[in-house]
């Protein structure tokens, strides 16, 4: 079914999308999978020019009865947008039956933070007594001091840095520009490392205006302080999912928690749009929630 159509988009897809092997196949796939089920459902084969949007709906939603997680529907239906997207170009159908269809809601996964005193069992895991410990505190501080991403960490410059008044210039997505505060730790604990440890460093030229080094005196990689974000946490005994982005999470989480204007903490993240902010009003739920089945003494798990 569909024989001629399909592979005319396979070569569509191979020679004018130059697309990898992999998202070729899958794209393939996923047509394929909407001609079997059509065939199946309606017992005959289904002219191409024919297939409508009451058709797609019933894929999709034999799809979500099978479990099929709200991502790999919404993968499934941009390879079939795509082929009928394809077909209305070449003129085999008038109509694209994909055009007013919404792709399945995917429910935002909630990331992992950490408590207060997990991060401080955190910071009580590095080695103060080592150049790199000096310097994994100094980093550790500011990611969770000023909510900075791993990136805008490894490309801090000195001349970014405002300790006067209490702020960081950081470079975010899209190469724009914030001001972000920091707290009085962050700054302390990065004057300790630029004064006792990266001025004993033999810096690169290219790397002369960044805060954090390597040993080499080159750039910090973001590979690196993935590695040792994950060290740490392992020497710690938690066992949660931890990188860098972590400590950015449990930054956001612990200011709205703590009763910080929503729009204050979308400023300080550099969100585009608030509703990227908003996710850490659910974790604060979440949180208020978990605190009321803990302690209210009305749930039946309460114990005097």
């Amino acid at each position: 079914m569909w024989e001629k159509e399909i592979r005319s988009f396979g070569n569509y897809l191979k020679i004018e999308r130059g697309l990898s092997g992999h998202s070729h196949e899958a794209y393939l796939r996923d047509v394929s999978k909407l001609a079997t089920y059509l065939a199946s459902s309606l017992g005959e084969d289904l002219p191409i020019d024919e297939v409508r949007e009451v058709h797609l709906l019933a894929f999709l939603k034999d799809l979500h009865g099978l479990g099929i997680e709200a991502s790999t529907q919404a993968r499934c239906l941009s390879g079939i947008r795509s082929f009928f997207h394809f077909l209305q170009f070449e003129g085999s159908i008038q109509q694209d039956p994909t055009l007013h269809i919404k792709s399945p809601q995917q429910g935002r996964k909630l990331p992992d933070t950490l408590s207060f005193d997990e991060i401080n069992q955190i910071l009580e895991q590095n080695d103060m007594s080592t150049p790199e410990g000096v310097r994994n505190r100094a980093m550790l501080e500011m990611l969770y001091g000023a909510g900075m991403r791993v990136s805008e960490l490894t490309n801090l410059k000195l001349t970014d840095v405002y300790e006067d008044i209490g702020f960081l210039k950081v470079r975010g997505k899209g190469d724009k520009e914030r001001l972000v505060p920091a707290g009085k730790d962050a700054f302390r604990y990065l004057r300790i490392y630029l004064e006792s440890v990266r001025s004993q460093i033999p810096v690169k030229k290219e790397a002369l205006n960044v805060v954090f080094l390597n040993r080499r005196g080159g750039s910090l990689s973001r590979v690196m302080v993935f590695i040792i974000c994950k060290d740490l946490a392992a020497k710690a005994g938690i066992e949660k999912s931890i990188s860098p982005h972590t400590f950015r999470h449990s930054f956001a989480t612990h200011l709205i928690e703590g009763g910080a204007d929503l729009r204050a903490v979308q400023e300080m993240l550099g969100h585009e749009s608030i509703l990227t902010t908003e996710i850490y009003t659910h974790l604060d739920r979440a949180y208020l929630s978990q605190m009321v089945r803990d302690f209210h003494p009305l749930n039946k798990e309460w114990r005097m």
